[in-house]
């Protein structure tokens, strides 16, 4: 299907428990496309370690609110960007309005943030928030686009 199709992400694409797929998926596919880890990883940073050194996955979809602390928080995105693995700042279903994902996303040059589309006040408040920050950085501010999948080949 990436052959056919231009996929970039995928998503969760193995059980949450299949380390062996995610091993074999990783091989095949995670050169030409991010294979983000939410419930595989879940935000946590030893199975991000055990995914890092199995060679399972090459992103990971950060939850701040999923694996307790921010210095938690900061810690995985941390040690998924040392390890050549891009991370994703993401909500959670039953969001607020709340943007502080926004703020974490370019706090620490994430490069990408998963907050859905335009359909709801509690993700617009998000992207607002981008654009706020944008507006504050002024000529600093730098969209990265594809370059933020520094993990794949071009």
């Amino acid at each position: 299907m990436v052959n056919k199709y231009p996929i970039i992400t995928i998503e969760d694409a193995m059980d949450e428990n299949d380390w062996d797929g995610w091993k074999e998926l990783t091989k095949r596919l995670g050169k030409r496309v991010q294979l983000v880890g939410d419930d595989f990883f879940v935000t946590n940073t030893s199975y991000l370690e055990r995914g890092i050194k199995e060679e399972a996955a090459n992103s990971i979809l950060i939850k701040v609110n999923q694996i307790g602390t921010l210095t938690e928080t900061f810690e995985a995105i941390e040690m998924a960007k040392e390890a050549g693995y891009t991370a994703v700042v993401s909500h959670r279903s039953g969001e607020t309005e709340d943007s502080t994902i926004a703020d974490i996303a370019v706090a620490t040059n994430a490069g990408q943030i998963k907050t859905g589309s335009l359909s709801r006040t509690d993700r617009i408040a998000k992207y607002n928030q981008l654009l706020r920050i944008e507006d504050q950085l002024g000529e600093v501010a730098e969209y990265r686009g594809l370059k933020s999948f520094y993990n794949l080949k071009k």
